[in-house]
């Protein structure tokens, strides 16, 4: 499309086959001609929302940003369809330099890469965060951390070493008691006794076993299935801190002593399970009294805040991209700068600016 960001795709044949394979955050797209003609591969990343729809091509998505159309008649196409464009794709079939193994296809090299890495300075972070680190955790987002800890009531704030060398103990421990375990007997003993890098394998597992029943953008009842299969990520009576790189994590308890100091823990509030597009006020910070044209600008939904993709602090091109998808406009009229100050002052003094970020 006109406005996609990625590369012109250098392809085009009567008749192919296509064909995708999946290694954590990242998707390869092989298209294979029936004919003579070379192969041409195709390396997604979907950011927060991009997705891949079949439609007729009478019926595009208004962003479909790629196309693969069929021959029949009326014609379809394949899009590559991304709201927020977050997303991208690059030619060739290579995976991303420095992601490690994926939590789901290679899991025993994904946590032997963990455990035989723990002097790494990642690991000095808070396990919420190390969490994010693709280059160890290939394939975690920030609703599967918030998901893994709570199950495992670890506070997101404990340091990341502390929680995994206790792993790595235990594994040991386990090794010299029972040297002549088999395969199926340490299967058994793995499931009786999951932990952190046992759940960072079965809980994205359980996403994929659900399949269309979770993720179908199109069908409110399915996604309504997703925000019931959550029991911690944007649920109502959870807390919320925002992690140093600026993304929210959501648990129960206690933080942890590494979190960041001057928050308030938050509680996401009842009535955003049931409306969760309601566009709220928002409290004004001692950021946006100082700069107060800020003020004005609408809120944006809760979840879009939540969901990004992250390898890290979000900076220049994505940043470029946030301030590119703003939050919709609120559906009454235009109010005059002067009036939109007086309404967030009488926000201040109702609420006591008792709610800071």
């Amino acid at each position: 499309s006109a406005v996609g960001r990625g590369p012109e795709v250098p392809f085009s044949s009567e008749a192919y086959r296509i064909s995708a394979a999946s290694r954590g955050k990242e998707l390869r797209l092989t298209l294979a001609p029936l004919g003579p003609a070379a192969t041409q591969d195709l390396v997604f990343r979907f950011g927060m929302s991009g997705s891949f729809r079949l439609c007729p091509t009478a019926q595009l998505p208004r962003h479909a940003h790629l196309r693969f159309l069929t021959r029949e008649s009326p014609p379809r196409a394949l899009c590559f369809v991304d709201a927020r464009r977050f997303g991208s794709w690059r030619l060739g079939d290579a995976w991303q330099l420095g992601r490690g193994p994926c939590v789901l296809s290679e899991y025993q090299a994904f946590r032997e890469n963990v455990l035989k890495n723990l002097d790494d300075k990642a690991f000095d972070k808070p396990i919420c965060e190390a969490l994010l680190n693709q280059k160890f955790f290939n394939g975690i987002g920030n609703y599967l951390r918030a998901e893994i800890l709570y199950r495992l009531k670890i506070p997101p704030f404990e340091k990341a070493r502390t929680v995994l060398e206790a792993l790595k103990d235990q594994e040991q421990a386990r090794r010299k008691k029972n040297p002549s375990l088999t395969l199926s007997k340490k299967l058994k003993l793995m499931r009786e006794n999951l932990d952190l890098l046992e759940l960072c394998h079965t809980v994205p597992m359980e996403v994929i076993a659900a399949e269309k029943k979770l993720f179908d953008p199109d069908h409110s009842d399915n996604y309504a299935a997703f925000k019931n299969w959550l029991q911690c990520y944007l649920v109502p009576g959870m807390s919320s801190l925002r992690d140093r790189n600026g993304r929210t994590i959501w648990f129960q308890g206690e933080p942890g002593p590494m979190a960041p100091k001057g928050q308030t823990s938050r509680k996401k509030r009842t009535q955003l399970k049931a409306d969760p597009e309601a566009l709220t006020p928002k409290v004004t910070t001692r950021t946006s009294k100082r700069r107060p044209r800020a003020a004005g600008k609408p809120p944006k939904p809760a979840e879009e805040e939540e969901e990004e993709e992250a390898n890290g602090p979000r900076k220049g091109r994505a940043r470029g991209r946030r301030k590119a998808t703003a939050a919709p406009a609120l559906s009454e009229p235009e109010a005059p700068v002067k009036a939109k100050r007086s309404r967030q002052t009488s926000v201040r003094r109702v609420r006591g600016e008792a709610g800071c970020h």
